[in-house]
């Protein structure tokens, strides 16, 4: 039985209720602080003012990051893995932080978006990556590295991962990849496991964890994204339960049809590159 938690609120208030050393894989994917006054983006091929919400407005992104960051620590298990997606505009904060808090960083996965939007500015170089950092608690943390292995067609897997961005399964301006939560999930964690989402928005990371048969804890603070993870993950909201819901459902070996899944695009990728 999988229990999918869903909390409508601020994450530093929720988290502070979760007990200590509880999660065994927390994926997030935290606000850039790009919008309002001053930030443009392109629409339709046009510049447009850049405000992906109020979410996304901080006064002080380096002590929004301590504080949520310094609670998610508390509630990660001591062999669990905390990943913390970004760009420039962010991961400087979240590579200090992971130092001064005490965190033994694992990895900076590189994630490459061949197929990343073209930039209509031409004074400096087109974004197309995302850095993914990947830290523990100390050297004793599970990472499965036989299957990482089998995912990367028989080789060894390195830290520069080649995931097109896909297109967007909900309205959510972020929405990550579900290929990309997959590969994290069946690496960083076990079938029932419990994976923590702090910034949950349209649901990718729930959805993904709920198919690989682990536990998951989602928190949004907008309604209209929560919402949208709600049916997303295809749960009922439960006014007594306070939308913590539980769901049942029988083991299909999801993380095995997932595994042949990549490796099959793998294998199609190496095919074409040889005709190529």
């Amino acid at each position: 039985m999988k229990n999918i938690q869903l909390f409508n609120d601020d994450c530093l208030k929720v988290l502070r209720t979760l007990p200590e050393k509880s999660i065994d894989l927390i994926f997030a994917d935290p606000p850039y602080n790009l919008s309002g006054e001053g930030f443009l983006t392109t629409k339709n091929g046009k510049v447009a003012k850049l405000h992906k919400g109020d979410w996304d407005v901080i006064t002080d992104i380096h002590k929004f990051n301590e504080d949520w960051m310094s609670e998610c620590i508390r509630v990660l298990s001591d062999t669990g893995t905390i990943w913390i997606s970004g760009t420039l505009h962010n991961h400087p904060s979240v590579g200090v932080l992971l130092k001064k808090l005490g965190l033994w960083i694992i990895n900076d996965v590189i994630w490459f978006k061949r197929n990343a939007t073209p930039l209509l500015s031409t004074n400096r170089l087109a974004p197309s990556t995302e850095l993914i950092w990947v830290a523990s608690k100390s050297k004793k943390y599970f990472f499965n590295y036989d299957l990482a292995k089998q995912i990367n067609g028989g080789k060894q897997m390195k830290n520069l991962w080649e995931i097109n961005a896909e297109r967007h399964k909900t309205i959510h301006p972020t929405e990550k990849p579900e290929t990309l939560m997959q590969r994290i999930i069946l690496i960083a964690s076990k079938e029932g496991d419990t994976v923590l989402d702090p910034f949950t928005g349209s649901g990718t990371t729930g959805a993904v964890a709920k198919k690989l048969n682990r536990n998951f804890i989602g928190i949004e603070i907008s309604k209209e994204y929560f919402d949208i993870a709600m049916h997303r993950i295809n749960i009922q909201e439960n006014d007594e339960l306070n939308f913590n819901v539980y769901l049942n459902g029988n083991n299909n070996n999801a993380q095995q049809l997932l595994l042949m899944e990549d490796k099959a695009k793998y294998t199609k990728k190496k095919k074409e590159k040889a005709i190529i």
